[in-house]
């Protein structure tokens, strides 16, 4: 652990991740804010304005961000070895595995704590003089239940754990794959294969992505009658979609266990 939080801390690009992330983010938010209607601002808006989302992409940019720091945390070890030839066995190879997935996941949700703040503060700063954000930014005027159904908990929440599976799922894909860049980029991709096989299970149920999620993700791959279903989903996700959603990661997990337990170094 000690030497994975010296590694993360002592390489340039991890400083030039976060940096670059944290600029996007506030640039993105304060645009997207400048851009809101006139009136009360409802909480889909601030959540997609301080979430900082693009709908081109597949996942929020802290995400991504998250994603290249858990790439360049194996990239890294294969380009300078931390661990002596003499101490790779498999078990030692997991373990290191299993520091760097520790190191990797505080460092995203560090990462996407500080976006937050620093999106706040944009879109705050940006806001049109005809937006009327005093029930969503005085905390006198939140709602008693934020993780009820309409409030911003809940986006807020999976925001932070979905940047928290980029860092894991950058990391792992790379030990599959041993490349940093297509680490990434097949990081970008999973949303593609994950949202229709979840909204089909969905729209077999006579459900829909949950408003909450639409906010987060904007960038649906499926169907349109797939969209255009009723959302009839205020709660949490069923648990035959949960379980399609889980599936591929545990997948990941078990083939980046395998991988690393047939192989002589890292």
């Amino acid at each position: 652990m000690a030497s994975e939080v010296r590694r993360l801390r002592g390489v340039r690009s991890t400083w030039v991740v976060v940096a670059g992330a944290l600029v996007l983010n506030a640039a993105v938010a304060a645009f997207t804010a400048t851009r809101l209607p006139a009136g009360e601002l409802a909480v889909p808006d601030a959540v997609r304005s301080v979430a900082a989302v693009v709908p081109a992409l597949p996942l929020p940019l802290t995400a991504l961000a998250a994603a290249v720091l858990g790439a360049l945390a194996y990239g890294n070890e294969i380009r300078w070895p931390g661990l002596p030839a003499s101490r790779v066995t498999a078990g030692r190879r997991l373990t290191a595995l299993l520091a760097k997935s520790l190191v990797v996941g505080a460092a995203a949700l560090l990462l996407a704590v500080a976006a937050l703040g620093a999106n706040v503060l944009a879109v705050w700063l940006a806001l049109p003089a005809g937006v009327d954000a005093s029930p969503l930014f005085d905390p006198s005027g939140l709602p008693a239940a934020p993780f009820a159904a309409g409030g911003a908990g809940r986006p807020l929440a999976a925001f932070l754990a979905l940047s928290v599976a980029g860092g894991w799922a950058g990391l792992l894909i790379t030990s599959l794959v041993r490349s940093a860049v297509v680490g990434v980029l097949l990081t970008g991709a999973l949303p593609a294969l994950l949202e229709p096989t979840a909204g089909l299970l969905l729209h077999r149920t006579g459900r829909n992505w949950p408003v909450w999620v639409r906010e987060l993700l904007p960038f649906q791959y499926g169907l349109d009658w797939v969209r255009s279903a009723a959302d009839r989903t205020a709660g949490a996700l069923d648990g035959v979609v949960l379980a399609a959603l889980l599936a591929p990661a545990a997948m990941l997990v078990l083939a980046a266990v395998l991988v690393q337990s047939r192989r002589r170094s890292l």
